[in-house]
């Protein structure tokens, strides 16, 4: 059951209350389900009845309807991960400028939305964005709900528009997979609930709404902080790059496209650099797997109309 208004909850007493249990929850369901959801609840209602501040049958009716909720928001909404990538995104550009080429992104975005439809994620609440970086910096970047980076230094070592696509698709595999949201650190859920579960029958000071909006804030950095610095595990990439093979597949794109993409990357990508080289797994461990997936490389056909347009459209970037 998906929950698209506000919830309903009368075990408190102040409306502030309410909000932010939502807001908390909204960071608790994605990051383990019911289970974390309940063992955090807990822990705060049992330090409210210690400390006096709750009586226990407050704390049962707290438990109770935390657990009502859990059963029904397993996941995050389409237009909650749309606002959390929205929010992202708006970071990300703060760091790197949209490249101002309009032909360049308009065919960015016309390839990326038809590799959408043919994933498994082929709608978000507010559609898939696609945008060139103007950066020199070699890198891709995908915020939650579908906000699709692409730094001009990538692009540029694309040689066709298949090698385009592997990279958008990679993207797209890290979108409908969620990784960005799994980069939310558990403790922030447990340290914002712990607080939710002692203060619940109190109107919210100052301090508490401080502590619980510094709580998403620090949210949003740690997703922007693994797209950005860190970078996701071996695993998650090679989540990303199995749908990418899938999406291309579907399409009638050669995923080889995607190895040519990281065979050129392993040749030009610098030691310590703040690009790829810095967020994403070598691309020879990737190579080696996905070509446990597609086999031995084969040099992609590149049909003369699909090669013209690429090169219209990306030749002068």
């Amino acid at each position: 059951m998906k929950i698209t208004g506000r919830l309903k909850i009368h075990c408190f007493a102040g409306k502030s209350a309410v909000f932010f249990l939502g807001l908390i929850l909204l960071f608790s369901m994605v990051i383990s389900g019911c289970k974390t959801m309940e063992a955090v609840t807990n822990i705060g209602t049992s330090i409210g009845v210690a400390t006096g501040t709750i009586s226990q049958s407050e704390a049962e009716s707290i438990s109770k309807s935390a657990k009502a909720v859990a059963k029904t928001f397993k996941d995050f909404t389409p237009e909650q991960e749309y606002y959390i990538g929205r929010t992202i995104a708006a970071v990300i550009l703060n760091k790197y400028r949209p490249h101002p080429d309009k032909n360049a992104n308009d065919y960015i975005n016309l390839l990326g939305q038809t590799l959408a439809k043919a994933s498994d994620m082929p709608e978000t609440f507010g559609g898939y964005h696609f945008l060139i970086q103007d950066s020199d910096e070699i890198n891709a970047l995908a915020a939650p709900g579908g906000f699709i980076f692409i730094t001009r230094g990538m692009l540029k070592l694309c040689r066709t528009e298949d090698a385009v696509a592997a990279v958008l698709a990679h993207e797209i595999g890290h979108v409908q997979a969620k990784h960005g949201l799994q980069a939310i650190k558990k403790s922030r859920v447990t340290s914002a609930i712990t607080t939710l579960g002692v203060e619940g029958t109190k109107t919210f000071g100052g301090e508490e709404l401080a502590g619980l909006t510094e709580t998403f804030e620090n949210s949003i950095a740690d997703i922007t902080a693994t797209l950005v610095n860190n970078g996701y595990s071996r695993n998650f990439e090679r989540q990303a790059d199995q749908a990418a093979i899938t999406i291309l597949k579907r399409m009638g794109y050669d995923p080889n496209g995607l190895v040519d993409m990281l065979q050129v990357m392993s040749k030009n990508l610098k030691p310590g650099g703040h690009d790829f080289a810095k967020t994403h797994p070598s691309p020879q461990s990737r190579i080696v797997d996905v070509q446990k997936i597609i086999g031995t490389y084969a040099t992609i056909d590149k049909p003369d109309a699909r090669q013209q347009r690429f090169l219209a459209a990306l030749g002068g970037i």
